[in-house]
């Protein structure tokens, strides 16, 4: 699927609101594996972001589900830490995405408050209502409309977007870390990882892999405090003589932990002759 990117609109009655919902949209239609509702208000019995890092029995409903999934799925009863990492993996991943994707396909950056996501446990799956708080470049036909802030170039809208999802980030890792069993440093390296790898799924959804892969690059060239690390691309060339991107996740999000023979193709644990053997074969 491709599409147009970097034609931002805001016309006579468009609000900020309205031009993010519309991004937001595009954006779940070409990522399948982003389960997002845009809504246009909150769905009151559905957990907030924020409830996550204030109330245990809101955490603990949130892991449960997660452990309810994986043995449904997996026929298989993960360690509560398991649990819990998987949980703050899908959470990071697909809040990061409805930050980053924007900056990709629009050069804008919503500020998404833990308060603005809400989630559906039991499905996996959230729900976003658009904001108008975001931020772009001088030439974007949304500078000066209410709520949204101008930045002065590239770097500082990248910035802009590290920022974003550190703020929203951090007090939840610091409260799922401890139920994680996982330190500052591992809690951070799965924010990078999977803000790099929400870029680089978008990409590929969009037949740009290596536009994505530059821009993730740009976006954490080496690390970037508080990201322990940079996008680290690197490419294994094949017996055809073609050059795969690959990475190595700076963490592991532990799916090996119940499905062995699965590892993730950028996982630690997982060597780069068996990386290139799954390329080849196009998994």
């Amino acid at each position: 699927m491709t599409m147009a990117t970097g034609t931002a609109t805001a016309g006579p009655g468009v609000t900020p609101a309205a031009a993010l919902a519309r991004t937001y949209l595009e954006l779940v239609a070409s990522c399948e594996a982003l389960d997002v509702r845009i809504a246009s208000t909150a769905t009151e019995a559905l957990l907030d972001g924020a409830e996550l890092t204030r109330s245990e029995k809101a955490l603990d409903a949130f892991v449960d589900a997660e452990s309810a999934r994986i043995r449904e799925q997996h026929g298989h009863a993960p360690r509560r830490d398991v649990a819990a990492s998987r949980a703050l993996h899908d959470y990071l991943w697909s809040v990061g995405l409805l930050m980053s994707g924007p900056w990709y396909l629009e050069r804008r950056v919503p500020r998404i408050a833990p308060q603005d996501v809400r989630i559906d446990v039991a499905a996996a799956a959230f729900e976003i209502v658009p904001g108008s708080d975001f931020a772009c470049l001088p030439d974007d036909p949304a500078a000066g409309m209410p709520g949204v802030r101008v930045v002065a170039h590239e770097e500082a809208l990248r910035a802009e977007l590290r920022a974003a999802v550190a703020d929203h980030a951090g007090p939840l890792l610091a409260a799922v870390g401890p139920h994680a069993r996982r330190r500052p440093r591992a809690l951070w390296g799965m924010a990078a990882d999977d803000l790099v790898s929400g870029i680089w799924y978008l990409g590929r959804m969009l037949d740009q892999e290596d536009r994505a892969i530059r821009a993730a690059t740009e976006l954490l060239p080496t690390a970037v405090p508080p990201f322990p690390g940079g996008a680290d691309f690197r490419r294994l060339a094949g017996q055809d003589g073609r050059r795969h991107p690959t990475r190595t996740r700076l963490g592991c999000c532990m799916y090996y932990t119940f499905a062995a023979a699965q590892a993730c193709s950028t996982c630690p644990r997982t060597c780069d002759s068996e990386r290139l053997r799954r390329l080849e074969d196009g998994g």
